[in-house]
């Protein structure tokens, strides 16, 4: 499929998987808005309506209607217990990781569904899938409410040539996972799984990030709608979703 010239939003775009997605699709010849707080061509805080809105008429006028989204811009927020957890970066984490890609969703797809064709991908994890766990709930339960909104999009754009999909990016040494380790240096008992998944990560390397970019793209080239995709041959191993 030929993607030249095609406009692509990417959030999270500034670092780690987001912005090797950026550059997976401008290698393909797609004109691509990076978004991000600081250091993309757009800034924009994406659970913010009205700079999402600003966002969408400044996009829109310099490149034209994206045909492209991606939803990668994403927050860890507190590694506690619930009963210790800080309130406001729970509720951060949720604004952020689950809420944003709603807004920022909302306001692109109607331009797609007027074109007929699209591709909306949102970045999961495969934290949604595993058996809950302590110190982990903000991200996790974000997580799992952008699977959800992922379905009920799906099915909302069935035969409009649009489609929404959610991928596990593999588990990457980014930024991210720098602020994990460093968080979980010196864990407590209940961190512990965190402290050995920090480890595990670093002795084999974790996945390449540009295995993200490539299942991007073949998301794009398929009509795929409404699944949990993972990347090819992953350091872990895929975990059952939905049909």
């Amino acid at each position: 499929m030929d993607l030249t010239g095609h406009v692509a939003l990417v959030t999270g775009a500034s670092r780690g998987v987001g912005q090797v997605i950026a550059e997976a699709l401008e290698a393909r010849g797609v004109v691509v808005a990076t978004v991000a707080r600081s250091g993309a061509r757009y800034t924009a805080d994406v659970s913010d309506t009205a700079d999402v809105d600003r966002l969408k008429t400044a996009v829109e006028g310099d490149l034209g209607q994206p045909s492209i989204l991606i939803n990668a811009a994403g927050i860890f927020g507190p590694i506690a217990l619930i009963k210790d957890s800080d309130p406001t970066r729970w509720v951060e984490t949720i604004m952020i990781d689950a809420v944003g890609p709603y807004i920022v969703t909302r306001a692109f797809m109607g331009g797609m569904i007027d074109a007929g064709w699209g591709r909306i991908v949102n970045l999961s994890s495969a934290a949604s899938l595993h058996p809950p766990g302590p110190t982990n709930s903000a991200y996790a339960t974000a997580k799992v409410a952008l699977n959800q909104f992922t379905r009920h999009l799906a099915a909302e754009l069935a035969n409009t040539g649009v489609t929404a999909n959610v991928i596990h990016p593999g588990d990457v040494k980014t930024a991210m996972w720098a602020e994990i380790r460093d968080k979980t240096g010196a864990a407590h008992a209940e961190e512990t799984a965190y402290s050995n998944w920090v480890s595990w990560v670093e002795e084999t390397g974790g996945d390449p990030p540009e295995k993200a970019g490539k299942l991007v793209i073949d998301i794009i080239e398929s009509d795929v709608n409404g699944r949990f995709l993972w990347i090819d041959d992953p350091l872990q191993t895929p975990i059952p979703s939905w049909d």
